[in-house]
């Protein structure tokens, strides 16, 4: 069977998703939410259960799933064209945008003014990073009764990254053999929770994509299909990194962005915040940029529409343009060959970290909607969530450790900064973006004092 001819046009879509694209903010939360609203409760394009279905699917790739969902209901709805655009400008906005303030950064990140309000932006993303870690560990581990293995792998990561510096990806892998062998054992350590689903079947009529809406042609599986696009997928990534080879040679900087993002995207379970340690210590050990600076990137990517993993476009650029730098190309910052290089190392970055996104929904789309109602969390990628948690404490202690201590011993006004930026999150409940703003405010403040 196929499906009627959609009532939502292929230009109606697009508008959306443009609108969509400039309106992200909130992190994958708050991006959910709003198509939440926008597509099911709004315009009606696509029911509760088929949403929850498509979400839940999102959540067990690697990748941002906020930005995979979108690419996954426009390729229900249009086809690959449909794919390509939800998912494409729901990126794009962010980057132009982060590339125009990676420039400024760069640019002028030593004047004292702008110096000042990056301090207080510094203590904002201290704080930040630790209310992170309480929302991921609270929903990871719920039941401390059944979540003694959980909170081991928690644990252990933290400290193998913290004091050992074992590589995310080591951990990932490892964490997920202990999930499968675990349930083996503990089925009970493996079993709660999962997904977002849950939503009943009445009212869904009226809908353009409702639950008992036939599968449309375009989506029906098939593994010839699926292998078809899985080779187009590696011989895309394969054409990609094979030209920036050809160009400045496995070793160069540039090059070697390409291949840590092409193994990032693989391992980006949980979220932004979950890669984020793998970056923050791959990046530093490569010396693209300090962790002050991965700092300045995490409140811009906080700050700005799009997907928070966008603060690789950040990477890529700071990476770049201080390579250009170290060369001795660099006198004038914000030079012809700093903005070119930064702004390849921005494109090279957020290529390398999507690309696997659009075919994980566009290879495995087709399966899913075969599985309704069948489809859960397993056992592996449960423990790999645990292991997440302790990444994202051995992240939030390196932030803390370089906000707070400095060449001269503590830093008594940034500690109390970031404690009222951490009651405001906790406590007040306030929004990142606000709290990074009057942070900054406060840190341009005591620069003119």
């Amino acid at each position: 069977m196929t499906n009627p001819v959609p009532q939502v046009s292929f230009t109606q879509a697009l508008l959306f998703w443009l609108k969509l694209g400039f309106i992200s903010f909130g992190g994958p939360a708050g991006q959910i939410a709003i198509m939440q609203r926008e597509l099911v409760d709004e315009r009606r394009w696509i029911s509760q259960a088929r949403f929850n279905h498509a979400l839940n699917y999102c959540m067990l790739l690697p990748g941002p799933e906020a930005q995979q969902l979108a690419t996954y209901i426009g390729w229900l709805m249009h086809r690959t064209s449909g794919a390509l655009v939800a998912g494409g400008l729901f990126v794009l906005p962010s980057f132009f945008i982060l590339i125009a303030l990676s420039w400024v950064y760069v640019a002028y990140g030593q004047v004292p003014a702008v110096a000042s309000v990056l301090w207080g932006v510094q203590c904002a993303v201290a704080a930040i990073v630790v209310h992170a870690l309480w929302r991921v560990a609270s929903r990871t581990m719920p039941n401390p009764k059944v979540a003694a293995i959980l909170i081991a792998l928690a644990a252990m990561s933290f400290i193998a990254i913290a004091f050992f510096h074992i590589s995310f990806l080591w951990i990932v892998l490892i964490a997920g053999i202990v999930g499968w062998l675990g349930a083996k054992r503990y089925p009970e350590q493996f079993s709660s929770g999962g997904g977002h689903g849950g939503a009943a079947k009445a009212g869904s009529e009226g809908y353009v994509i409702g639950d008992d809406t036939p599968t449309p042609a375009h989506a029906m599986f098939s593994k010839a299909k699926m292998i078809r696009i899985l080779l187009i997928g590696l011989a895309l990534w394969a054409a990609s990194m094979g030209a920036l080879v050809a160009w400045q040679g496995w070793s160069a900087s540039l090059t070697q962005m390409g291949w840590f993002f092409s193994k990032a995207a693989m391992v980006t379970f949980g979220g932004a915040y979950a890669v984020l340690p793998y970056v923050t210590q791959t990046a530093v050990a490569n010396q693209w940029l300090t962790p002050d600076q991965m700092m300045a990137g995490l409140a811009l990517g906080e700050t700005t529409p799009g997907p928070l993993i966008m603060v690789v476009a950040f990477v890529g650029y700071v990476g770049q343009a201080l390579e250009v730098q170290r060369m001795g190309a660099g006198a004038n910052l914000i030079g012809a060959a700093m903005f070119i290089m930064g702004g390849l190392g921005a494109l090279v970055a957020t290529w390398f970290t999507f690309l696997p996104s659009f075919v994980f929904i566009l290879a495995g789309g087709p399966f899913v909607e075969s599985t309704h109602g069948k489809l859960g969390f397993t056992a592996p990628l449960k423990a790999i969530s645990a292991a997440v948690v302790g990444a994202i404490a051995s992240l939030a202690v390196l932030f803390i450790q370089h906000t707070v201590i400095s060449s001269k011993g503590v830093d008594w006004a940034a500690l109390v900064l970031m404690l009222l930026a951490a009651f405001a999150l906790f406590k007040l409940q306030w929004g990142i973006v606000r709290v990074i703003v009057l942070c900054a405010f406060v840190g341009l403040v005591r620069g003119l004092i």
